[in-house]
């Protein structure tokens, strides 16, 4: 690439200039293949990528992946970056990758993410959850029903619609003021709760 975008005129040499272009494609293939996640993409993670571990030897800071307070706080300092960065990037250097097929167990005959818990709802949670979904959803149907027409249309278009209908689309449609559509409206979801609760088992 240096020899294609070097300008002589500036009086530079191509050794020079070059060197640079190395160095960048250097740092580059450091940082792509440090880890699977990206490491840093910002000039300034991509310096810090370089600049932590040197800037903690000189200070003397030792740590086994987690830094004290103390230590972030003076790390951050000498290199003119926040705590936050400085903390992350440092996990980041500590830790390697790990595959989730690696064998474990005495007989190597799991995977490391057959053993990693689920902390997703448990399946007697989902099929609880499921059921009530279902009840209250009988419920629903059963109060609806005992309503008249006219208050179970206008409580199902207000409050049981994806795009619920205006009070005055409502009045039109029935000949009343919106104000009147609004207490049809309240005395059919009053109504609703107590059939439904009525009906609810114990």
């Amino acid at each position: 690439m240096a020899p294609y975008t070097i300008d002589p005129e500036r009086g530079f040499r191509l050794a020079t200039y070059a060197m640079w272009w190395i160095r960048a494609s250097v740092t580059e293939y450091v940082l792509h293949s440090w880890s699977l996640v990206r490491t840093g993409t910002l000039a300034a993670q991509k310096k810090l990528f370089f600049s932590l571990r040197r800037m903690k030897n000189q200070l003397g800071i030792f740590d086994n992946g987690e830094l004290t307070p103390e230590a972030a706080a003076e790390l951050s300092e000498a290199l003119n970056v926040s705590e936050r960065d400085v903390i992350h990037m440092n996990r980041r250097l500590s830790a390697r990758d790990s595959s989730l097929n690696v064998r474990v167990g005495e007989d190597g005959d799991a995977e490391y993410q057959d053993i990693l818990p689920d902390e997703g709802p448990t399946p007697e949670t989902l099929v609880a959850d499921q059921e009530e979904s279902q009840t209250r959803h009988t419920l629903l149907l059963s109060a609806l029903a005992t309503l008249p027409d006219r208050e179970r249309h206008i409580l199902s278009e207000r409050r049981l619609s994806e795009e619920p209908v205006t009070l005055e689309e409502l009045g039109n449609h029935y000949g009343i003021s919106r104000e009147r559509v609004r207490q049809l409206e309240n005395r059919a979801f009053d109504k609703l709760q107590k059939a439904m609760l009525e009906a609810a088992p114990a």
